[in-house]
């Protein structure tokens, strides 16, 4: 794999929506691995989804081709079906002139991924696969330190 390439996997984990929640990202290139992971007192899975994503990317650095692989439909779909440009476009507002959700974010990842070069991959949560149940364990972790801090 050329040092430019990366693979990227994320996840987010939330107790209540909102609530505490968590994220977990592991960012391979080579055989160089590093893991990242992080969370908030008061959150929703949604947000902590594309915090993973927008941290792995943002801690790329320089341009890189990018591998991203997310349980999270709402992440690749937001990107792959055009909705967080069209969003984006338009004010923050949907077809049907509602309001965006998480905008701040959406904003920051669609800014990353005119940095660097990614390919979107969809996978199914909690089904064996090895990154994505380590990324979870990550995110979960997270999510039960923040959710401590505020009992």
């Amino acid at each position: 794999m050329p040092a430019n390439h990366v693979e990227i996997f994320t996840d987010g984990a939330c107790s209540g929506n909102p609530g505490p929640g968590g994220w977990g990202a592991i960012l391979r290139c080579g055989d160089a691995v590093r893991e990242l992971s992080g969370g908030e007192a008061q959150t929703t899975n949604n947000r902590m989804e594309l915090t993973a994503a927008i941290e792995a990317l943002a801690a790329l650095k320089r341009p890189c081709r990018v591998e991203l692989y997310s349980d999270s439909k709402y992440l690749v779909d937001g990107v792959q079906k055009g909705w967080a440009v069209s969003w984006r476009k338009n004010g923050w507002r949907k077809g049907n002139k509602e309001p965006a959700l998480n905008p701040d974010l959406w904003g920051r990842l669609l800014d990353l991924l005119e940095v660097h070069q990614v390919t979107l991959h969809w996978v199914k949560g909690h089904a064996g696969h090895p990154e994505n149940e380590r990324c979870d364990a990550l995110a979960v972790a997270q999510r039960d330190r923040f959710g401590a801090a505020g009992r």
